[in-house]
């Protein structure tokens, strides 16, 4: 089974991580889909998580992996239907994630009709940093993203562009899913997605929460 840590040396065993799609207009826009009008989710397994300073490695069956930073949310005890009001009292850490995407897979699939959980859920598909307790970050709406890939700038933004702020999402994933203690929730990224191949080094870093290096193999 998979744990993740927070920095005060608490441990969390994976359960579930769901996505958010399109959260960010600039990133629908560059990959030229409409923002939702609601929150859209998808699963990984917790077997695609890998800690930094470890190697991603892109399957034979993908030539176009790209790179998309987001932070995550672990959450920190057991809900279902949870309002608003209350979502951010489950909310134990945040976190940096990188979400690696076969993204001609996922456009293969898609134009087939098909589910496309083989493009998003591979082994090594999710990089996580260590969390920082939640009560150590002011402001999740408010943190800039960047992330590198050998050393040139590829993304930029701001939490403060999510479409579905935090709670919005947590509400609307406990009314699908019952979240449970140890399940990380990725808000989604913002523009400025592209490729990645082997050899590259990707550095993603949240500011006044976490940085994570990994390679790609």
């Amino acid at each position: 089974m998979h744990t993740v840590r927070l920095l005060d040396d608490t441990l969390f065993q994976v359960g579930k991580i769901l996505c958010v799609a399109r959260n960010y207009r600039s990133h629908a826009d560059e990959l030229g889909n409409e923002p939702p009008n609601e929150p859209v989710f998808f699963l990984k397994p917790s077997s695609s998580i890998i800690g930094p300073r470890e190697n991603a490695v892109i399957p034979p069956y993908s030539r176009l992996c790209h790179h998309e930073i987001e932070l995550a949310v672990l959450i920190g005890k057991w809900g279902r239907n949870i309002p608003e009001a209350e979502a951010m009292n489950h909310v134990a850490g945040y976190g940096v994630a990188i979400d690696l995407t076969l993204r001609d897979v996922q456009q293969r699939l898609k134009a087939q009709g098909l589910p496309w959980d083989q493009a998003k859920g591979f082994d090594t598909s999710c990089p996580l940093s260590d969390f920082v307790p939640a009560g150590q970050v002011p402001d999740p709406h408010a943190l800039r993203l960047t992330l590198s890939v050998n050393g040139e700038t590829r993304q930029d933004g701001n939490t403060a562009e999510m479409i579905f702020k935090i709670p919005a999402l947590i509400s609307a994933a406990s009314a699908i899913f019952t979240l449970e203690k140890g399940d990380i929730l990725l808000t989604g990224t913002p523009a400025g997605v592209g490729p990645v191949v082997q050899g590259d080094q990707i550095c993603a870093e949240i500011e006044g929460v976490n940085w994570l290096n990994i390679g790609i193999q």
